[in-house]
């Protein structure tokens, strides 16, 4: 520890980069925490737009657009009417794009490179080199996705879980040609990032914390964090494998997934395959992965709830507790999106039963969020106000998944706009809540600037009561028996008194996405005109606020810091200051949390 020391004094001083590898091919962790942020903000973009071309044409069916035409062009939507092939993409790499791009590689990717050095007081990731190839796995995936969008069939069209027999049979529709196969690529390379920082994540935060800083004085953020990364370890490598297993039935003539298939009258031979073993596969992953987006978001949140409640967090090792239970149940809950695939029943009572015991840890986070707020001398940054609104959407859509994971109510709604209402606001709205408090929050740390305030508030009450409009409404299109996915509901007469939400729902839309126009600005602005930052804007005790505020490669000029106490020291009677930063050191008769 001594030689790491006096080698990052050295390093402070003489470390000259060229423009490449300080802005390209860097190995610091915090530009890479900030790569991953800006591509997963275009990337969201994208995932935005696409949402907009299929909700117009959800609204209103088979009318032309002026905008669905200026992007998709004449062969996609001739006169402006959206082509139905193209709408299951879009509906495909819409979600694919969401679910990693966004809120696996955007959020992970981001606030765990930019926080596990400076809030365990590391120099630097245990593998600053690995650490680059992560971003850059990701960057080629993101690119990879995005040409699928240029092939002639078009892109993957088979819903973004890909099932089999669609996704396996290039013959089957356009979307099942070149464009799948770009998903499974993109895929693979997305996986190998995700693998590579994620064993990068476990190894920093276990070996390098500096002095003092026990596992039970890290932020809630690092548990999350630490958690979420063991969890990709262990799942995306099942992922990979029903990737593969897919691309070889695609190309190799195996039958994994294929059996008994007839395309227009005419038998395939293969033949021993089962669909329902890339279910098992893919939801091995998939449900993890529900987590994998929700920690982080999680953890950001307790840090930025206590920091503006000016109160420790309410249950930390309860906090710890929960997030652990979070990570063992995900493992063992994947059977509840498969209650229809005709699975034995005493099986699906089982998965029933696990999860349903998973909304017991995250009610204790729940009140714990709830518990540090009561009473707290609460100061409404933008940041506070995403922080609370995450508790107020993963309440919300954690109700209805009490729904979804009984099997008995599951079979009524499975696939139906109620099961999109409820993940979009669990999963989708927590996360990109979570992600939104931490950018705001340590946007100061990442660029030595402040956002604007007045447009941060107007960002949150448009986004919030926007993403509520468009996925409120979802569970009762669900409840009538709108099926998910589906082009249009003009054909369904039993549909027509619901039909007036979709349009409600894409108004909403509309307006939400507008909201991340002033996001959008107000976070490009402020990297260069922002007001400058002070060192520690928000009065808070985690390590971070203690680097200076431009940035050092080895994050602090001298020695490293020494931790003697908690993250969560805040309005500690008898103490002069309502914020004791974990380096203060403990006075004579004073406890420890």
């Amino acid at each position: 520890m001594g030689a790491h020391t006096t080698d990052a004094g050295h390093h402070a001083h003489h470390h000259e980069e060229s423009f490449v590898s300080k802005w390209i091919f860097s190995q610091d962790h915090k530009m890479i925490g900030k790569q991953f942020l800006v591509t997963a903000i275009f990337m969201a973009w994208v995932a935005v737009i696409m949402s907009l071309i299929f909700r117009l044409q959800l609204a209103w069916p088979g009318e032309g657009f002026a905008f669905t035409n200026f992007f998709l062009g004449e062969k996609w939507a001739p006169g402006g009417v959206l082509d139905p092939n193209m709408y299951l993409a879009l509906v495909t790499i819409h979600g694919t794009i969401m679910v990693f791009f966004v809120l696996t590689g955007g959020l992970s990717g981001t606030f765990a490179n930019l926080l596990i050095p400076l809030q365990i007081g590391a120099r630097d990731m245990a593998s600053g080199f690995i650490n680059m190839l992560s971003y850059w796995f990701f960057f080629l995936s993101s690119v990879v996705m995005l040409s699928s969008l240029f092939v002639e069939g078009g892109p993957a069209s088979s819903g973004w879980t890909v099932y089999p027999p669609l996704s396996a049979l290039p013959q089957a529709i356009p979307g099942s040609g070149a464009g799948m196969t770009l998903w499974l690529v993109s895929m693979t390379l997305f996986i190998a990032s995700s693998l590579m920082g994620g064993l990068n994540y476990v190894a920093t935060i276990l070996n390098l914390r500096t002095k003092g800083m026990k596992m039970t004085r890290l932020p809630l953020t690092m548990w999350a964090i630490f958690v979420t990364a063991v969890l990709g370890i262990l799942s995306f490598p099942v992922l990979l494998s029903a990737a593969l297993l897919l691309l070889m039935d695609r190309t190799m003539g195996t039958s994994f997934y294929l059996s008994d298939i007839y395309i227009a009258g005419e038998s395939l031979d293969h033949v021993g395959g089962s669909p329902i073993l890339y279910q098992h596969l893919f939801w091995f992953l998939g449900h993890p992965e529900v987590y994998i987006v929700l920690l982080p978001a999680l953890g950001i949140a307790s840090e930025v709830i206590a920091t503006n409640s000016r109160k420790p967090i309410f249950g930390y090792r309860a906090m710890i507790g929960s997030i652990l239970a979070i990570g063992f149940l995900s493992f063992i809950v994947w059977g509840h999106h498969m209650f229809i695939t005709g699975m034995n029943p005493f099986l699906g009572s089982v998965f029933v039963a696990t999860t349903l015991l998973i909304a017991i840890p995250s009610a204790v986070k729940v009140f714990n969020f709830i518990t540090t707020l009561w009473r707290g001398n609460i100061i409404f940054t933008p940041a506070m106000l995403f922080g609370i609104g995450l508790v107020a959407t993963f309440i919300a859509g954690g109700l209805t998944g009490i729904i979804l994971a009984d099997s008995a109510l599951d079979i009524n709604v499975h696939d139906t706009y109620f099961v999109v209402a409820h993940f979009h606001i669990v999963m989708g709205m927590s996360a990109i809540f979570g992600m939104f408090a931490g950018i705001y929050h340590w946007f100061p740390k990442m660029y030595g600037r402040m956002m604007n305030t007045r447009l941060g508030y107007a960002h949150f009450w448009v986004t919030f009561v926007c993403a509520f409009g468009v996925f409120f409404p979802m569970h009762f299109i669900g409840l009538a028996g709108a099926p998910r996915r589906y082009y249009s509901f003009t054909e369904f007469p039993f549909l027509d008194s619901v039909m007036d939400l979709n349009v409600l729902v894409t108004v909403f839309a509309i307006v939400g996405s507008l909201a991340q126009i002033v996001f959008t600005y107000n976070f490009f602005y402020s990297i260069w005109r922002g007001p400058k930052a002070v060192q520690n804007p928000w009065k808070s005790n985690t390590l971070e606020w203690t680097t200076p505020v431009e940035h050092l490669h080895g994050n602090w000029p001298g020695p490293l810091p020494v931790v003697h106490r908690w993250a969560y020291d805040y309005s500690k009677p008898g103490k002069e200051e309502d914020f004791v930063p974990q380096t203060v050191p403990l006075e004579e008769g004073e406890e420890e949390h």
